[in-house]
């Protein structure tokens, strides 16, 4: 068989398998696209810096530029037409040709095509390991990861927008991610370390000292309010009533449940008291739980021990 038969054949079963693996995905519910470079702007990228030529891992490539409705995120050809391209790259690498090196954009430890496609999609299909790459390299303060989605990436930059307002990364080294499952949450925790600010501000002790600062604030929102409220989560197990939410998730709506307890109260219930309350009144019923738990777990995204 000559080099473009081969070829040909070789893309034709790429094709074939790129159906399947588009039917297993809908099946899943998972998605099964390249991400596109475009979405990366969500993650608010503040550096752009030339790495040169550099050997990178194919299986770390995950988007393209402007090839993106072409493969899948396997990078498996989606059409007929992308197959006379690949069967030029094919052959000239059946007939021991150099391919020259692709060029990516670095966006923490994933890569997005800017030229080469067809290069990725023929080295995946043969399992290569490893290829080289012109890296352009783009600083992000949360990166992406391999199963991201819009909906994730714009979480993500929201995130990256809330560290870099609190310098949470520099006066809490080391916290741990606070993380939400919808957009536009980090406005309430920031609204949080205001209203912290203030009292922290008209404590009776803090008479003739300098005003409280928002980073200030936000390390004692952080240490006094958040973490407590997370220890408690996990002190009384009530995450796993809530299969795919996060602590972030449950933090909010903790203190809102802590407010209104307080209101029916005549008095603060406290971070403990209120989770536990919200854990025993608010989890969703046990067939619920199952269901989602299923869902999560048919989309890779709980494991069967949680």
């Amino acid at each position: 068989m000559s080099a473009f038969d081969q070829a040909k054949h070789e893309v034709e079963r790429a094709r074939f398998l790129g159906d399947v693996r588009d039917l297993l995905a809908i099946l899943r519910r998972q998605p099964n696209e390249l991400l596109p470079f475009e979405w990366v702007r969500h993650l608010a990228p503040d550096g752009e810096f030339q790495r040169g030529l550099q050997t990178i891992e194919v299986d770390h490539i995950i988007g393209s530029v402007d090839r993106y409705r072409e493969f899948d995120r396997h990078y498996l050809p989606k059409e007929r037409h992308l197959d006379e391209r690949w069967i030029g790259v094919r052959s000239a690498q059946l007939q021991g040709k150099e391919l020259p090196p692709i060029q990516v954009y670095k966006v923490g430890d994933l890569y997005f095509v800017k030229d080469g496609n067809h290069r990725v999609s023929v080295a995946r299909r043969q399992g290569q390991k490893y290829i080289d790459a012109y890296v352009i390299e783009l600083h992000v303060t949360v990166p992406p990861e391999e199963d991201d989605t819009l909906k994730t990436l714009i979480i993500k930059g929201e995130y990256a927008q809330f560290l870099k307002a609190t310098n949470l990364d520099r006066i809490v080294p080391g916290h741990c991610d606070i993380r939400f499952t919808t957009p536009g949450r980090y406005e309430r925790l920031l609204e949080h370390i205001r209203t912290r600010q203030y009292f922290l501000d008209r404590k009776p002790e803090r008479a003739g000292l300098p005003p409280v600062t928002f980073e200030e604030a936000a390390e004692s929102w952080y240490r006094r309010m958040y973490s407590r409220i997370v220890e408690n989560i996990e002190k009384h197990d009530v995450m796993t009533r809530f299969p795919g939410r996060t602590e972030a998730d449950l933090y909010l709506w903790i203190m809102d449940h802590r407010y209104f307890l307080t209101q029916k109260y005549g008095h603060d219930v406290g971070s403990e008291e209120a989770t536990v309350d919200f854990g025993a009144h608010h989890a969703p019923p046990a067939y619920k739980r199952l269901g989602q738990r299923m869902r999560l777990m048919l989309r890779g995204r709980l494991s069967p021990t949680m």
